[in-house]
């Protein structure tokens, strides 16, 4: 999974020539706070660098979710403002994306709470993956997303309006 956002902690921290394992060695510092975790050595675990990370795993979970929503959203307004480039290829991202976001959300029921919002920002990406994919107007899509969260994951909507 990638992640790895520097904290201003890691920053000055390098910067003084004191960098930590984690700083390091990304790698080895999770095998080495997992020990110590597993040992139960919790005085000597970076609770301030897991509790980063850990956050930094929930924004990325986020993340794919609205990456996702967009790329679906993207594939939808093509289907819609250009029937006559349809094809396998396009139904199949669409496909997948659904079953992809499907599963994401059951793994991560919480993502569910906020998907209305996530969907208003994804919805702005999309316009701009569907811009720059069919070389129509920003103009041309609607201004506020066309979907709900159910038609964008049902097996069986496909827009035609």
């Amino acid at each position: 999974m990638l992640r790895r956002i520097s904290s201003g902690r890691q920053q000055v921290t390098a910067m003084a020539g004191l960098a930590t394992l984690h700083d390091r060695d990304f790698y080895a510092w999770t095998l080495q706070q997992a020990d110590l975790l597993k040992q139960r050595r919790l005085a000597e675990v970076d609770i301030d660098s897991i509790v980063e990370e850990l956050e930094c795993m929930g924004a990325s979970e986020r993340r794919e979710l609205i990456n996702r929503l967009a790329v679906l959203m993207a594939y939808l307004l093509r289907w819609r403002f250009q029937p006559e480039l349809r094809g396998n290829s396009w139904r199949n991202t669409i496909d997948v994306q659904r079953f992809d976001i499907k599963e994401l959300l059951e793994d991560n029921p919480s993502l569910a709470a906020g998907l209305n919002e996530r969907m208003e920002k994804a919805y702005r990406k999309s316009v701009m993956l569907a811009v720059r994919e069919t070389g129509l107007s920003k103009m041309a899509f609607p201004v506020a997303c066309p979907f709900s969260a159910d038609q964008l994951l049902s097996e069986e909507f496909w827009p035609e309006w």
